[in-house]
């Protein structure tokens, strides 16, 4: 995954910062004086342009925590403290489409990247098809990302050069999307804010999630791998191999991690308890059928092993 250099000399000082106004936060009890509210507005502020200009991330690559990727908590800190930030702004055009959200968690402009410093850097380098795309902000958007209405990207997300969000996916907040991706109609890539420190999903560079997915509570789809349409996969739940005779399978401290490659359809197994089997019973659960060879496309990969 293509990544802007982590500077870790500023985010310890951000941590620090955020750490620091959320505890004076929880000490005010709900009612905090103006100077923390001023404070801990223009910090929420400053923390949401680093974010959509890609220098602050929710999780970044790490070879040596679980999975590849470090959590950063404090950066969920960060946006559940804008949550807390008063008032409401209302974003209206015309008297059908319009919205009302937290003032410090509005919509990125798509055209001009106004109230977004990524944007206004880069030029708001995306194709965004019209018909009802929403960007909140605090979410960072590559250069070539293509967005087919509607679909929404949530506050904390990230997404790679040259990835494909289509009609009715939803981008979850905090959510890590590579480079080259292709998020294929209807798929849901889970969100995550609390508690802080779970690590929220990712989907590395190359990968193609068909139709109707769903990826949840931290899985890991590797570098390249193909899920069929209509594939769930949680951080906590199993994946059996069939090409490597295995079954893969999360916890909270080291979710599920789809190999790099990997071709994943649906399946079943039958249901544990002699009763279910008596009846036939089967319960869903996702298949590696093959790997993708070097020169194999993912859609071609994916009809292969469906055939």
């Amino acid at each position: 995954m293509t990544v802007i250099p982590e500077d870790t000399s500023a985010s310890t000082a951000l941590q620090a910062r955020v750490e620091a106004v959320s505890a004076d936060w929880a000490a005010a009890a709900g009612s905090p004086d103006d100077e923390l509210v001023a404070s801990a507005q223009a910090l929420v502020s400053e923390i949401l342009d680093l974010m959509e200009l890609g220098r602050v991330r929710a999780a970044w690559p790490d070879a040596t925590a679980p999975g590849g990727w470090r959590a950063e908590p404090w950066v969920k800190a960060a946006i559940l403290l804008a949550f807390r930030m008063p008032g409401l702004t209302e974003l209206r055009d015309g008297p059908i489409l319009a919205a009302r959200d937290r003032t410090a968690l509005g919509a990125i402009d798509l055209l001009d990247g106004a109230g977004s410093r990524a944007a206004t850097a880069a030029g708001a380098p995306w194709r965004i098809v019209p018909g009802g795309t929403s960007v909140r902000r605090g979410a960072y958007l590559a250069p070539g990302v293509a967005v087919i209405p509607p679909a929404f990207v949530n506050a904390g997300a990230w997404v790679g050069e040259g990835t494909m969000i289509d009609s009715h996916v939803l981008v979850g907040s905090c959510a890590q999307v590579g480079r080259d991706v292709h998020l294929s109609a209807a798929v849901q890539v889970g969100g995550v804010l609390e508690p802080p420190g779970a690590r929220p999903v990712v989907v590395e560079d190359g990968a193609f999630v068909g139709g109707g997915g769903g990826l949840y509570e931290g899985v890991v789809v590797g570098r390249g791998a193909v899920i069929g349409a209509g594939v769930i996969l949680t951080g906590q739940g199993r994946l059996v191999d069939l090409v490597e005779e295995r079954e893969l399978r999360g916890t909270p401290e080291s979710p599920l991690v789809v190999p790099p490659g990997a071709v994943v359809v649906p399946g079943t197994r039958p249901a544990a308890s002699d009763w279910a089997r008596d009846r036939g019973i089967a319960v869903s659960v996702p298949v590696i059928v093959k790997y993708r060879d070097a020169g194999t496309s993912a859609r071609v990969a994916l009809e292969g092993a469906l055939r």
